[in-house]
């Protein structure tokens, strides 16, 4: 079963000390314009357009849709849903996840973020720290999609004790990804709100 369609990832993912995996936020040095914007100032702000809140729902959407994903699994995993009921609700859901994330994150890479980086020479470290994060997840999606794989093939024809053990194997990669994705759409919004805030769509060029 194709899950999705992807390629390689090539870029290094450790910057400064910055890895997606181990940091707890954006440094001190890219929190100017945040602290100038505080998230509760977002919502109401004059500057927050409409390409800025179609972004923040689609960053909506990968957290809902992720937080699904990961308690089907914990159903089936606890026995409240049946693996052929189970594996026709999540395969489609699992496929859609990873391609549109994948194509937001291309999308970004291409054209968001050179225009935020030359917008603000001073935020140009965090948009190769959310890039490198890019890479870091596109791995994540590829494990992701092998271990889905298997899960799913072993669903079909396997004995309990296998398909307990790929379930396992899936939900810990499943998790992995969630969390790495949670801390890298949290510090994406961070670095990218209050720089839009600040000099607003029309003046970046992404009106």
């Amino acid at each position: 079963m194709c899950l999705w369609l992807g390629k390689p990832a090539r870029m290094n993912n450790r910057i400064d000390g910055l890895g997606l995996e181990i940091r707890h936020g954006l440094p001190e040095d890219l929190r100017f314009l945040l602290e100038k914007y505080p998230r509760e100032q977002w919502k109401t702000h004059e500057n927050l357009g409409d390409m800025a809140q179609f972004w923040l729902q689609r960053h909506d959407m990968f957290r809902e849709l992720s937080g699904m994903l990961q308690n089907s699994v914990l159903d089936y995993r606890e026995g409240r849903l049946a693996p052929d009921a189970f594996q026709t609700w999540f395969a489609p859901r699992l496929r859609f996840f990873l391609q549109q994330l994948h194509g937001h994150h291309q999308i970004e890479d291409m054209h968001y973020f050179p225009v935020f980086a030359a917008a603000e020479a001073r935020l140009a470290r965090g948009f190769e720290l959310l890039d490198s994060d890019h890479h870091v997840i596109h791995d994540a999606l590829e494990r992701n999609a092998e271990a889905a794989r298997e899960f799913l093939t072993v669903l079909q024809k396997a004995d309990s004790d296998a398909k307990r053990f790929a379930g396992d194997a899936y939900a810990d990669e499943n998790a992995r990804l969630i969390a790495m994705l949670g801390r890298h759409l949290h510090d994406e919004e961070d670095l990218i709100i209050p720089l839009i805030l600040d000099r607003g769509e029309g003046g970046l060029g992404v009106s």
